[in-house]
Parts: structure tokens; C-alpha cells; sequence
């Protein structure tokens, strides 16, 4: 039987025992890595722009660990390849919170994969920070924790080329349009608008087509505007081989548009360039939110590190990621300012708070719309990208009309 003085011993020694391994247990996890779950397109049709988002993510990574990690804890990322499919981006994000537990999530390349992103984080109140991801149905989806970390929501992204049309002299403007777009959530939205702002000017439209997204060959609507003669062509294209698809189609007819405009593609830098050959980037034009010249925060360094790993010239940098960076960027100013990786006190923080990244100043509406930027366009000349609107940051004038197809 033990002595009182025995118990009382006892117990001293069990609580210090539980306090020792209480105090080793979080010395532990504040010295554990900061893991932030990421599912990308390395695979499927999304895995040009899903590989150059994953550059960017872990461009983000390897300059916030040099300067010590996000409170004092380095981060990893932990990727999965979601196949460029919604059912396996459902999956993985539900894995990736529900199951491995990580701390934090990024968001996937396109509207159509974040939308189910978005369900998952929402179901577990995790804060998603989206490099591209602002389709209407994207901020339907009413979360709070959610935000499109680009300049503007899409919807108004050709809007400036109307705007350019119209500044044309009346002798020169086109009379003729012709547009097609997949029925992706990204790419559909953004030619209504457009098509009501040209029609307005007097630009007729001769051919409207919509196609599934996975269609395997689009020489029948690439024939059909070949057929229809239009002066200006309008792409509402998700990757690369959809514009060269089009392209070797209008090459082979021997059709040059006067102008012609892709809502993702020739944004991607050398690997469109490489897809449709050098020479026949001359002309194209795509809207953008970020350039490698711009005077933005951190931009310049971002610049001179993806050419010292990848190579190339700044041109040729893919603006997915530009894109996923400023997600990092976002997310660790986040973090700087609430001393937290606890998503609940994220969420908040997100709406409060103009962030600084490379494409510029950032602000976010209660469901994660940008709110106060815009887009401008870019265009291939002479084998670099130039921006010609609007004309208070252009670099180059607007090449007009489109020299004819190598």
C-alpha cells in the first residue's frame, strides 16, 4: 500500500511527464513542415497550363523557404495529378483535406476543374485560392473562403478588343466576325459580351459556334469559319492544341482573318510558338493580366528566376505561372498578417486586405471576384508578346490588318 507522501510523488512525477511530452509534442509540430495540398493537370487535356501553374506554385515555395518559411515553418507542397478531369479533381481534394489532413490547399487550373475544388473546400472550410478559376459559376458557387487570384473575372476579358475595334479609323474597321468556343465555364461567357459590343459597332456575326470542350477534331468548325469569310475571329479555346487545331485548318485553306483573338493559348508563351510555328504567331492577340516588363511587386525577381531555371526569354514565360505565384504570394501575406494557418481566421483576412503580387494590386469581393482591375491585350510581334491596349500602357502599336500565314 503506498504512502501518501508516495501518491503525492507519484503524482508530481506523472504531471510532469505529461507536461514534458505536451511541450516536445508542439515543439514537434511547430518545427513540421507546412503542408499545402495542390491538384494540377499533369495529365489530359489542361496539362500544358496545369504543369506551368505547378512551375509557379513551386517557384512560390522554394523563395518563401529561403527567407524561412511561413512562421518559422517551411512549407511543402503536396501535388496530385488530377487528369484535367472534374471526378478526379473531386477526389483529390477530398483526399487531400479529408484524409492526408494538409494544412492549407491551392487551387487547379480552369473554372471547370475549380468549381468542384471550390464544393470540397467549402465542405470543410478550408480558404482556396484560385490561379485560374473566374468563370460565373465559379463565384455562384457563394463561398467566402474562395477567391480568382487574376486582375478580372473573365466574363469582361475580350471586352478590350472591342474597345480596340471600335478605336479604328471607320475606313479600316472590319465588318465581319466569326466566333467559336468550347462550352467550357471559362471560355463561353466571354463572347456574349463581345458579340453585343461589336454588333453594336456594326461588325456582323456570320458564324457562332459551341463545342464540347473534349471535342478530338475541330476541322469542322474551323471549316465552317473558314466558309463563312469573316474578317475577325474570335477563339474561345482552353489550351494550346485547340488554337492549333484551328490554325493548321486556316493554314492549310489558305484563310488569314484580319485579326484574331484566342481567350487562352497564345498566352503560353514558346510551347504556342512551338505549336503552330514560329512565324504564325504574328498577329495573335489574347487578353492578359500580367507581363514580364511590368513594374509590380516582386516581378522583376520572378522574372530573372524562372529564366535562370527554365530558360528562354521572359516572352516566352507562361502566364499560368505568373498566375500560380501571386497565389503564394497572397497566401503568405495572408498568413504575415494573422499570425495563423488556421483557415476559419484565413477566410477573414481574405476580404480585409489589398495584396501585393506580381500582376499587381489585389482586392477581392465577398465571393472572390477581383474587384478594381482589368485586363489588357497582348500581341504576338516579331516573336515576342507586346502590349497595344489600352493605350496608356501599350508597348507597340496594334498590327493590323494580320500578315497571311507561313
Amino acid at each position: 500500500m503506498k504512502t501518501r507522501a508516495a501518491l503525492v510523488a507519484l503524482t508530481a512525477s506523472t504531471l510532469l511527464l505529461a507536461a514534458c511530452g505536451t511541450t516536445t509534442s508542439t515543439s514537434s509540430a511547430a518545427k513540421s513542415p507546412i503542408v499545402i495540398g495542390v491538384s494540377v493537370s499533369l495529365s489530359g487535356d489542361f496539362s500544358g497550363d496545369g504543369k506551368a501553374i505547378l512551375q509557379g506554385y513551386q517557384m512560390w515555395v522554394n523563395d518563401v523557404n529561403k527567407q524561412g518559411g511561413l512562421l518559422g515553418r517551411k512549407v511543402q507542397l503536396k501535388v496530385v495529378d488530377d487528369d484535367s478531369t472534374t471526378q478526379q479533381t473531386l477526389t483529390n481534394y477530398t483526399t487531400l483535406i479529408g484524409t492526408d489532413k494538409v494544412n492549407l490547399v491551392f487551387g487547379p487550373f480552369s473554372s471547370l476543374l475549380t468549381i468542384p475544388a471550390e464544393q470540397i473546400a467549402k465542405r470543410y472550410g478550408y480558404v482556396l485560392l484560385g490561379p485560374a478559376g473566374g468563370a460565373p459559376n465559379v463565384f455562384a458557387e457563394k463561398y467566402k473562403g474562395y477567391a480568382f487570384v487574376q486582375p478580372a473575372s473573365v466574363v469582361n476579358n475580350l471586352l478590350t478588343f472591342g474597345q480596340m475595334i471600335d478605336a479604328l479609323p471607320a475606313a479600316q474597321r472590319p465588318t465581319t466576325v466569326a466566333y467559336a468556343t468550347s462550352n467550357d465555364p471559362f471560355t463561353q461567357p466571354q463572347l456574349p459580351p463581345l458579340q453585343a459590343e461589336l454588333t453594336k459597332d456594326g461588325v456582323k456575326s456570320v458564324s457562332y459556334q459551341v463545342f464540347p470542350d473534349e471535342t478530338p477534331d475541330l476541322t469542322p468548325e474551323a471549316l465552317k469559319i473558314v466558309h463563312s469569310g469573316a474578317q475577325v475571329v474570335v477563339l474561345g479555346t482552353t489550351s494550346v492544341p485547340q488554337v492549333q487545331a484551328f490554325v493548321q485548318t486556316f493554314v492549310q485553306q489558305h484563310y488569314t482573318p484580319k485579326a484574331i483573338i484566342a481567350t487562352s493559348g497564345p498566352d503560353q508563351g514558346s510551347q504556342f510558338a512551338t505549336a503552330i510555328g514560329a512565324a504564325n504567331t504574328e498577329g495573335f492577340l489574347v487578353p492578359s493580366g500580367w507581363t514580364p516588363t511590368a513594374n509590380t511587386y516582386q516581378n522583376g525577381k520572378f522574372v530573372r528566376e524562372y529564366l535562370a531555371k527554365y530558360g528562354g526569354t521572359a516572352n516566352a514565360i507562361p502566364g499560368d505561372a505568373p498566375e500560380a505565384y501571386s497565389v503564394g504570394q497572397i497566401m503568405a501575406q495572408m498568413v504575415a498578417k494573422t499570425h495563423s494557418i488556421n483557415n476559419a481566421t484565413l477566410i477573414k483576412a481574405l476580404h480585409d486586405t489589398t495584396f501585393q503580387t506580381v500582376q499587381g494590386p489585389m482586392k477581392f469581393g465577398p465571393y472572390g471576384a477581383p474587384v478594381g482591375g482589368g485586363t489588357f491585350l497582348v500581341q504576338w510581334q516579331s516573336g515576342a508578346t507586346q502590349i497595344v491596349w489600352p493605350t496608356s500602357i501599350q508597348q507597340a502599336n496594334f498590327e493590323y490588318p494580320k500578315p497571311n500565314w507561313k
